[in-house]
């Protein structure tokens, strides 16, 4: 720490006599107080329930498609699940031991079943909270992204480089200043592809429905069954 100039002008016998002070630390930047505020938020989260809006870009195509729902998350049993309203249809589910992937306005005819346990990306897209906020300091490089506003809420925009190889190679993701909570996020897969998953409305420890975490193949749908893949 430098010492300021006029301190240099203080006599020696003052200097002598002062009571020691303790060297300050350096102020945290805004992407480290955000992300270590969402963390902490997250950790105290039990359950989430809400609407989303999805978008899928090929930056290739430059084609865009939008698909909206509601999700809802339980921390205790690691379940979550998406519904989509819009593809109506489309469903995402986690029932805590298998990861279910229904897309029949896409993929019709056929269900994908994968290993919940770290089950991020590719079909899915996303572990809604956990990927980002369990842990950052250690998986992610962190860097500020700067001011901004989702759904009306004032976010802080911070950027996230995997540390070692992940399903996307980078990450943005915008946390509410005032609760930490976790409004949007944005990756770049493998394959180039961006997803941006907005929350537009966020309820959280609020009471959810258990049988949205349950999935039972619609009859004449083939199932795919990857969990045991290695």
């Amino acid at each position: 720490m430098r010492i300021a100039i006029t301190a240099l002008l203080v006599s020696a016998a003052a200097t002598a006599s002062a009571p020691a002070r303790p060297a300050a630390r350096p102020p945290q930047d805004a992407a480290s107080v955000a992300i270590d505020k969402a963390s902490a938020a997250y950790s105290r989260l039990k359950s989430a329930r809400g609407t989303f809006e999805q978008t899928l870009t090929n930056p290739l195509t430059r084609n865009a498609a939008t698909s909206r729902g509601e999700y809802q998350l339980q921390r205790a049993s690691g379940r979550w699940s998406l519904v989509f309203t819009s593809p109506k249809g489309d469903k995402i589910v986690d029932d805590g031991s298998a990861l279910w992937v229904y897309l029949p306005s896409t993929n019709p005819g056929q269900v994908i079943k994968l290993s919940s346990q770290g089950a991020v990306g590719g079909a899915s897209g996303m572990d809604l909270l956990d990927r980002f906020l369990g842990s950052p300091r250690t998986r992610y490089r962190v860097a500020d992204a700067g001011a901004a506003t989702v759904a009306g809420r004032g976010v802080r925009a911070v950027s996230l480089t995997p540390l070692q190889p992940m399903e996307f190679t980078k990450a943005t993701v915008w946390i509410d200043t005032a609760n930490g909570t976790l409004r949007q996020f944005e990756v770049t897969e493998q394959s180039g592809l961006v997803r941006r998953f907005t929350f537009t409305t966020v309820r959280l420890d609020a009471p959810v429905d258990e049988k949205v975490f349950r999935f039972t193949p619609p009859k004449g749908v083939k199932v795919y069954d990857q969990s045991r893949a290695r």
